[in-house]
């Protein structure tokens, strides 16, 4: 093996120091958040600025759930986030085994109609006719109102049928001539072959889900139904709005389930991407 020129060397070294100095500048924002989280009002707005708080203390974070009553749409917001990315996995896997190992009269124009609705601005389009069901349904202030408009993705379908149709056609040709129904076939070795590409989306419906603003907001009169974002956004309406200790409390501990999450799967994230090739 040739062994690495001292020019490259350096390059190389320039480079991994350059990549660690921008990501420590995208990262200061949030450090600053953190920072000021655990800092008294004075601190907040002392001059010159302190970087740093002169005790760890969690009053601002208590402050943040007792205001807005912030840990009941936490719940909330993980209930809704849990239910819909469960409702997208399971419609968008079914919706892509359909469309990747059956052959039915009209499948490609119905295929080419999902994808368009891929380019639909949908908070924007589906926001005045979902309400308008909602209401006619009663389910206005309710779990149903947040969950089950979004249980369905032309983008999750779009995706999984492209990972399906990656994985060889000899393993159905094997289970049917084992004698393995179709949905025996997606059960015991679709599913099990997608993990990491169901890890990956999951990651991207559940932070999707968590962070819907707009239609939680529209949807949601009720205090006790309203998801966390609102939440936040009310945290800093109110007069705790001279305070942005309790601000960046409760902007953290929104955040926190998402990165968590990712943390804890990043590796099937990663191996997602890599293995969801996107096949004609």
């Amino acid at each position: 093996m040739m062994k690495m020129s001292s020019k490259k060397k350096i390059n190389y070294f320039l480079i991994e120091v350059g990549l660690i100095i921008f990501s420590l500048i995208m990262f200061l924002p949030f450090l600053l958040a953190i920072s000021m989280s655990f800092m008294s009002e004075v601190e907040v707005f002392s001059y010159p600025p302190k970087f740093f708080p002169s005790q760890i203390n969690f009053k601002n974070y208590k402050e943040a759930l007792n205001i807005m009553n912030l840990g009941r749409m936490l719940l909330n917001s993980f209930i809704v986030a849990c239910c819909t990315t469960l409702g997208k996995i399971i419609t968008g896997t079914l919706g892509a085994f359909a469309f990747s190992s059956f052959n039915f009269k009209g499948k490609n124009v119905t295929f080419f109609a999902l994808f368009i609705t891929l380019f639909l601005p949908a908070e924007t389009v589906m926001i005045l006719p979902l309400f308008m069901i909602m209401s006619k349904f009663g389910w206005v202030n309710t779990y149903w109102a947040l969950i089950i408009p979004f249980t369905a993705s032309a983008t999750n379908t779009f995706l999984f049928r492209q990972h399906f149709m990656s994985i060889p056609k000899e393993l159905e040709d094997a289970a049917k001539i084992d004698g393995a129904t179709p949905m025996q076939y997606f059960r015991k070795i679709l599913i099990p072959l997608s993990g990491p590409m169901i890890a990956g989306a999951s990651i991207i419906n559940f932070v999707y889900a968590w962070n819907m603003y707009l239609w939680p907001l529209i949807v949601t009169m009720d205090n006790k139904m309203k998801t966390v974002q609102i939440g936040v956004k009310m945290l800093i309406a109110t007069d705790s709005t001279n305070n942005w200790g309790i601000i960046m409390a409760g902007t953290l501990m929104a955040a926190l389930p998402t990165l968590i999450l990712f943390f804890a799967l990043q590796d099937l994230f990663v191996k997602s991407l890599v293995t969801s090739g996107l096949k004609g």
